[in-house]
């Protein structure tokens, strides 16, 4: 992709998600991503309206009057978004391939953190760590980040999703958010992602293209490549090994979803034929009126 290209398409994402956060789920991110962190500032009078849970009832019983208490919303936030960037991420039966959405998501998610002045970091990774950025905040902070997001070319195929989390459980001292954007077509990551789901506020980000799950059902034969290892083989599509393929993969999703109930980690599945924001919009929506219950 050319340096010009690239640049178009990181102004397209900046002003489609200035809009989108702006009008659409400013605030659910607001309600979702804030005042998780908070810490005790004072004691208040009471004042018709205010939350009766948040009554000090210590003081109240102390002075006879009634006195509610009054937090400070712990504002330094960090949303570290790790990516996939292995071979299979290069997929694509309907001219977009994965990794496009995952680009696309990234820089909405990358957006979205700075216009609410939180701090954003980026990790892309194969078999290995691709390329690591510290969180930071600045709006020239984030366009590195979507330049790369865009354009970053990795040097392996592979896919190791514990190396990705058991690196952040190391580097990242502080809890913060972590978006995974991956296929999850992966395997032996159940340990590391339950020690990452404790320190973090883990949110998977399953991108899926509908041609993985289900073959077309039509006679002859079809050449595969595996993306991650280069293999390829001949497969007749109504026959029992294209089945075994399907079942493979059906089988790490459903391992990728028992995992994420099993660890209370909501999700957002995006499909990359469909529609990228929907998703997106719908998580929030769902979280924020999760969390207000």
């Amino acid at each position: 992709m050319q340096t010009s290209d690239i640049l178009k398409r990181v102004r397209r994402i900046e002003i489609e998600t200035g809009k989108l956060v702006s009008e659409t789920f400013a605030g659910e991110y607001l309600s979702v991503f804030k005042g998780q962190g908070i810490e005790f500032a004072e004691v208040r009078q009471y004042i018709p309206g205010d939350d009766v849970r948040s009554i000090d009832w210590n003081v109240s019983a102390r002075t006879g009057g009634t006195f509610v208490k009054k937090f400070n919303e712990e504002r330094e936030l960090s949303l570290i978004i790790a990516c996939d960037v292995s071979g299979s991420q290069y997929f694509g039966s309907t001219g977009k391939f994965k990794s496009d959405v995952v680009a696309e998501l990234g820089a909405i998610f990358a957006f979205s953190a700075i216009k609410n002045n939180d701090k954003v970091g980026l990790l892309l990774f194969s078999d290995q760590i691709e390329l690591y950025i510290p969180p930071k905040k600045g709006k020239r902070h984030v366009l590195r980040i979507i330049r790369e997001l865009l354009a970053f070319k990795p040097k392996s195929k592979g896919t190791n999703i514990s190396l990705c989390l058991d690196s952040l459980n190391r580097m990242i001292k502080r809890k913060g958010i972590l978006l995974l954007l991956s296929d999850f077509f992966a395997s032996d990551y159940e340990k590391s992602f339950k020690l990452a789901a404790r320190k973090f506020d883990l949110i998977p980000v399953v991108v899926r293209d509908r041609l993985e799950d289900e073959f077309p059902s039509l006679p002859g034969f079809i050449e595969l490549e595996a993306l991650e290892n280069g293999s390829r083989a001949m497969v007749y599509l109504s026959s029992r090994q294209a089945g075994y393929i399907t079942a493979d993969k059906q089988y790490k999703n459903d391992a990728a979803l028992r995992l994420f109930y099993l660890t209370g980690c909501q999700y957002i599945q995006v499909e990359a034929e469909g529609d990228v924001i929907e998703p997106v919009i719908k998580f929030f929506k769902q979280r924020a009126k999760k969390l207000r219950r």
